[in-house]
């Protein structure tokens, strides 16, 4: 006879076939815990690598752009505003993009401590375990 939910009525089994599916129910749960487990790493690994790629982006945009497109636009500027005005106005509207992308960088990170961690999932397992043993 099944449940609603598809699980088995077990009221009227015997204690050695409630035994018997002991190893079967804890290989299962094991299992469970590795997939979780290659779930998680995947996810942060890829979170990690996102949020390094972001900031290398960063980086680049502040070692190519200041220089190449700074003097560019600092000219073109300066045959309208002192020159010293193009420059200041170059060099903040680069300082604004490289902190964008600094900040897509460190949400990409954030990310990473949010999650759930295997060991978090292990440890609740243990404790619910623990609560039914001390209940018989």
């Amino acid at each position: 006879m099944t449940t609603p939910r598809g699980f088995r009525d077990r009221t009227d089994d015997s204690l050695m076939t409630l035994l018997g599916e002991v190893p079967e129910l804890v290989r299962n749960l094991v299992m469970a815990e590795v997939d979780s487990a290659k779930k998680w790493a995947k996810k942060t690994g890829k979170d990690a690598g996102m949020g390094g790629l972001w900031f290398l982006a960063a980086l680049f945009v502040l070692f190519w752009a200041i220089p190449a497109l700074g003097a560019f636009a600092i000219i073109g500027l300066a045959s309208w505003w002192p020159a010293w005005l193009a420059a200041l106005t170059v060099f903040v509207v680069m300082l604004l993009i490289a902190v964008v992308l600094a900040f897509l960088g460190i949400h990409r990170f954030k990310r990473l401590s949010s999650r759930d961690t295997p060991v978090k999932a292990l440890s609740t397992d243990a404790q619910i375990v623990k609560d039914a043993a001390n209940e018989f």
